[in-house]
């Protein structure tokens, strides 16, 4: 019934989209009033809308649409304030030497209060976040090897990043800091490999902890 008295109280595009955007919360139903080359016509528009708003405005317009929001675009969206708020954490915490609060996130990034605050609570709640932390996990193997290259050369703040990261890894097997790996790292001439690792006691691989934090790396001679 609504539907048919839009139709007839409504002729111009004009008219239409002004009359939907009078609407609190915007349904594909309200849409009806709409042919297909207007829908199309109605979604640029709401595209270029929302580019030009800013903070509490592109907030409360995106309230308002939320509902005929296709869901890659809200996915898009939720992708770019987290971006845009890592970003702006990042800047901030290096200017202030501190953590910034939600207004003054807000503020710096252009985003509403609300949405900052929403976004940092729910954020690793979201699908989007774990499909993040699996590109970190993914990316571990190619890191690690690099580590690796670096600590075989003789960096042994390379080394120690090395031994504690295998170290985390294994934690299912707390006699060994590696496992199914047959590469080795020498320091001062002492070759240490997978085999070697696997022969030592848990207090000589503490030892090779300890002595790997403090540089003291003729102690190992003793072990």
């Amino acid at each position: 019934m609504t539907t048919k008295k839009s139709l007839q109280k409504f002729t111009t595009f004009e008219q239409k989209t002004d009359f939907i955007f009078q609407l609190k919360e915007i349904n594909k139903e309200d849409l009806n009033i709409l042919n297909d080359y207007e829908k199309t016509k109605f979604y640029e528009l709401l595209t270029e809308k929302f580019k030009k708003l800013k903070g509490d405005e592109s907030a409360d317009f995106l309230k308002q649409i939320w509902n005929i929001t296709a869901e890659s675009t809200r996915n898009m969206i939720w992708e770019n304030n987290h971006n845009t708020i890592t970003a702006t954490i990042s800047e901030l915490m290096q200017d202030f030497g501190r953590m910034p609060t939600a207004s003054e996130i807000a503020i710096k990034a252009e985003l509403s209060r609300q949405t900052v605050t929403k976004h940092l609570k729910e954020y690793a709640t979201q699908p989007h976040y774990n499909e993040i932390v699996e590109q970190f996990k993914f990316m571990t193997s190619k890191v690690l090897a690099k580590v690796f290259k670096f600590a075989v050369n003789g960096d042994m703040t390379a080394a120690k990043l090395y031994f504690n990261v295998v170290g985390a890894l294994n934690q299912k097997n707390q006699n060994t800091f590696i496992q199914n790996n047959n590469n080795y790292i020498q320091i001062n001439g002492m070759i240490f490999n997978d085999e070697k690792l696997k022969t030592l006691k848990p207090e000589q691989l503490k030892t090779i902890e300890a002595i790997l934090i403090s540089d003291n790396f003729e102690d190992l001679k003793n072990i």
